[in-house]
C-alpha cells in the first residue's frame, strides 16, 4: 500500500508496526538497525514518494562526516542489507500474524507498509482441531477392523511418532525464537565491543600489492614501486574465515558488526568507535597510524639467513623467551605460525581496540579463532587471572600456532604482558 495520502489512523497503524517490530526478539539489541528503522519509517510516512539518499542515512543517521562517499564506504548498503534480512526473519516467525507488513525491497532505502487481512490464529486452531478430529474419527473407523493386538500396536506407533514429531518441533520452535545464551567467557571478553551504542569496526588487512595476478604478485616496497599501480583489493584466506568467525560470535551475543577493508579505514573512524583490526601492521596498515602494541611487535628482518620474512620481536625478553618468534620459513611448507593477540585502550581511552594478526594469513586465523572458540578463550581468561564477572584489562599475547595441510590446528600461549606488568617493569 502506497503511503501517499494516508490518514492519521493509518499512520498511527503503520508506526505502531515500527515499534513492534523494534522491540521484537529479532531486532532486540540491534540499536543501530532500529535507529535505521525509524529513519526511514518517518521518511518514507513524511515524504511519500521521495526516495532517501545513502549520504542522507550515512550523515543524518550513523553521523559519518560531510565527505562521506558511498562509493568507497559500504556500511549504509551492509545496515540496509541486514535490516532486510531481519524483517524477513520477523514476519516468518513472531510477526506472522502482524496486519501491517513493512518492507524493504531491494535497491531502495524507501520503507512500504501493507495491510494484510489476517486470520485469527484461535479460528486456524479451531478449523485445524476440526480437521484432526474428523481425521481421527476416520483413523478408529478403519482400525475397528482390525484385531485388538493390532489396534494397540497402532495406537502406540502413533503415539510414538507424534510425541517424536511435537518434541522435534518443539525444539526447533525453541531454537528459533530463543537461542542459546552466549557463554559466560564470550561476555566477559566481548563486553567492551558489543556494550557501546554503536557496533564495532573490523577492519580487515589487505595490503598494497604490484603486478597482476596472472603475471605474479608481491608486496609493494616504497622505495623502487613509487610510480608502480598498487593493487589494495585483495585479502588473505585467514583473514575472510576470521571476519565470519568474529561475526558469528557477535551474532551469538545478539549484536553486528561493521567491516572495512583497511585501505579504506580513516583516523577519524578511529576516534570514537571500538575497533578490530584483522592482520597484523604488515599487510593492516592503517595500524601503523594507530598506537598499538607495546611489547610484541611485527617486523621484517633486514638481514640474516631469514632476511625480508615477518617475525614477531619480543622488544623485552623475560628468562627463557626468544627476542624472535620466527615461523615457518618463506620457502618451504608453513607448519608453524606465530600470531598476537593484543587489546588496548582506543584514542578515545573509552573505547577499546583488539589486534589480531600472525606473521601469515592462516597466524591471523589462529589469533581470532583463539578469542572466538570458549576452550580457548577460557584459557586465556584463566592466563590473565580474570575471572568469568571480571573486566578486561589491556594485555598482549604472543600464539605459537601448529599448522597443518593448510589449516592451523593448535595455539599455545608462548609469552604474555598485561599493563599491571608493564607498570611494574616486568
Amino acid at each position: 500500500m502506497s503511503v501517499t495520502g494516508i490518514s492519521v489512523e493509518e499512520r498511527g497503524q503503520y508506526l505502531a508496526a515500527i515499534e513492534r517490530l523494534a522491540a521484537s526478539h529479532v531486532l532486540h539489541g540491534s540499536e543501530s538497525l532500529c535507529k535505521l528503522l525509524r529513519y526511514l519509517a518517518e521518511h518514507s510516512l513524511q515524504n511519500p514518494g521521495v526516495p532517501v539518499k545513502e549520504y542522507q542515512i550515512a550523515t543524518e543517521v550513523f553521523g559519518r562526516p560531510a565527505d562521506f562517499d558511498p562509493h568507497l564506504d559500504s556500511a549504509i548498503r551492509v545496515q540496509a542489507g541486514r535490516l532486510r534480512v531481519k524483517l524477513g526473519e520477523y514476519y516468518s516467525s513472531e510477526g506472522e500474524q502482524d496486519p501491517v507488513l513493512v518492507e524493504l525491497r531491494k535497491g531502495t532505502y524507501t520503507l512500504s507498509f501493507h495491510t494484510r487481512q489476517i486470520t485469527p490464529r484461535a479460528q486456524l486452531e479451531s478449523e485445524s482441531a476440526s480437521a484432526e478430529k474428523q481425521k481421527r474419527q476416520r483413523t478408529q473407523h478403519v482400525l475397528l477392523n482390525w484385531s485388538a493386538s493390532i489396534l494397540a500396536l497402532s495406537v502406540l506407533l502413533a503415539a510414538a511418532v507424534a510425541a517424536i514429531v511435537v518434541k522435534w518441533e518443539s525444539r526447533s520452535q525453541v531454537a528459533i525464537l530463543d537461542p542459546p545464551a552466549a557463554p559466560a567467557v564470550f561476555r566477559t571478553f566481548w563486553k567492551g565491543f558489543v556494550s557501546g551504542p554503536e557496533e564495532p569496526w573490523v577492519v580487515f588487512s589487505n595490503a598494497a600489492f604490484v603486478g597482476r595476478p596472472e603475471t605474479g604478485m608481491r608486496y609493494r616496497n616504497p622505495t623502487r614501486d613509487s610510480g608502480a599501480v598498487i593493487l589494495d583489493h585483495y585479502t588473505g584466506v585467514g583473514e575472510v574465515l576470521a571476519v565470519h568467525e568474529i561475526d558469528r560470535v557477535f551474532h551469538v551475543l545478539n549484536r553486528e558488526v561493521r567491516v572495512k577493508r583497511g585501505s579504506l579505514f580513516s583516523l577519524d573512524d578511529a576516534k570514537n568507535n571500538n575497533l578490530i583490526f584483522v592482520g597484523s601492521p604488515a599487510e593492516n596498515l592503517s595500524l601503523r597510524d594507530i598506537p598499538m602494541n607495546q611489547q610484541f611487535v611485527f617486523q621484517r628482518l633486514a638481514s640474516g639467513a631469514r632476511a625480508g620474512d615477518l617475525a614477531v620481536v619480543n622488544l623485552h625478553p623475560r628468562s627463557g623467551e626468544p627476542p624472535l618468534f620466527l615461523g615457518s620459513p618463506s620457502n618451504i611448507p608453513l607448519t608453524e605460525d606465530y600470531a598476537v593477540v593484543a587489546l588496548m585502550r582506543g584514542m578515545n581511552p573509552t573505547e577499546s581496540v583488539l589486534m589480531l594478526g600472525g606473521t601469515s594469513t592462516l597466524g591471523t586465523q589462529a589469533a581470532v579463532e583463539y578469542v572466538c572458540h570458549e576452550d580457548s578463550l577460557v584459557q586465556l581468561l584463566n592466563r590473565l587471572k580474570i575471572p568469568s564477572t571480571g573486566e578486561m584489562k589491556p594485555f598482549e599475547v604472543v600464539l605459537h600456532v601448529k599448522v597443518a595441510r593448510g589449516v592451523p590446528v593448535e595455539s599455545e600461549i608462548v609469552a604474555l604482558r598485561t599493563d599491571d606488568a608493564k607498570q611494574n617493569g616486568d
